[in-house]
């Protein structure tokens, strides 16, 4: 995501300390909740909190949580720099990529952006600083994937609850506090379950086959890393506003990706409702922060070439691939 912004002095020193801050927190967050989750060296994993000597780690758990942070800071990094190279190279003034680190919370980083200081000049430039960072991003992710894949094990699959609306929607939610026969909220541990994309479940098939019934896929450093690239890549594939896919969609439509936008928030909000309540948190950052308005193109009568168009039709391949329903569900352990 990228957004317009009078022209400030470059600040090398600030890029470098937000960078290295963010190298810092995506690796203590996955360390702790390693910690915290009972992390076993041999690879099994045991459901106790022992919070009062969080720092007493294996190398293990250093090295996994490190794969993690620097697999999680390339593929951010590469989708920033993707956006950074198409700008200069349509001599677009822009800004170096702004980490955020978010310490202990959520994967340690809310992602990376640019500031963009000039207008950009026409549709085809706006397509091409828009697709080149998830095209990037998406580029460095899928081989994190492989590689995650590739080196992890099977353990016993958590049962997951099925039906629409699901249990962690707005309105399961909703069923659950109207139904008098609810059952308690389940009480011991629980397990972090990521949901699955096409591409992860591609990648799963190509380097593992068909899993034994019973069995699921252990998430080690990569493929965590390659799953929330994958799911930036996603939500920057929404066509709303000033997000990579809203470039695209005015590149394409003009005023009328407007329209567009406000379909894409009524289909966050279906996600809201049926899948997963926790969509409600980027259907406000894009209808309170991004906003549906796109800035006019320098040379809005430039029209859009057919390699263009390509390179749109491959980036709605790729939102396709990375789509989500329910990123997270937590499920009692068995």
């Amino acid at each position: 995501m990228d957004t317009v912004a009078p022209r400030p002095a470059q600040r090398p020193l600030l890029h470098l300390g937000l960078l290295l801050l963010t190298v810092g927190t995506t690796f203590g967050t996955y360390l702790v909740v390693l910690r915290e989750a009972g992390w076993d060296p041999a690879g099994e994993w045991s459901w106790q909190h022992v919070p009062w000597d969080w720092w007493r780690v294996s190398w293990d758990a250093v090295r996994e949580s490190l794969q993690f942070s620097l697999s999680a800071i390339a593929i951010l990094g590469c989708h920033e720099m993707g956006h950074w190279v198409a700008a200069r190279h349509h001599r677009v003034e822009t800004s170096l990529p702004y980490f955020l680190p978010v310490p202990l919370f959520g994967f340690g980083t809310l992602g990376a952006v640019i500031r963009i200081r000039g207008r950009i000049p026409s549709r085809n430039a706006l397509v091409d600083i828009g697709a080149a960072g998830p095209l990037a991003g998406f580029l460095v992710a899928v081989p994190v994937l492989l590689w995650g894949y590739a080196h992890t094990h099977l353990v016993p699959a958590v049962p997951l609850p099925g039906g629409i609306p699901a249990p962690d929607s707005a309105l399961g939610a909703l069923l659950h506090l109207a139904s008098s026969a609810a059952p308690a909220a389940p009480e011991g541990p629980q397990t972090t379950v990521f949901g699955d994309s096409l591409l992860t479940l591609l990648v799963q098939r190509f380097t593992i086959g068909v899993l034994p019934p019973g069995t699921d896929v252990a998430a080690n450093g990569f493929i965590i890393a390659g799953w929330f690239g994958c799911l930036v890549t996603m939500l920057n594939l929404i066509p709303i506003g000033q997000l990579d896919a809203g470039h695209l969609a005015f590149a394409n439509l003009g005023r009328r990706a407007t329209g567009v936008g406000k379909l894409a928030a009524a289909g966050l909000l279906g996600l809201v409702l049926f899948f997963n309540w926790s969509w409600v948190f980027w259907l406000l950052v894009v209808a309170l922060v991004v906003g549906f308005r796109h800035p006019e193109v320098e040379r809005p009568e430039e029209p859009l070439d057919l390699r263009r168009v390509w390179i749109c039709i491959a980036c709605l391949a790729v939102f396709v691939l990375c789509v989500i329903p329910s990123p997270v569900q937590l499920i009692a352990a068995p």
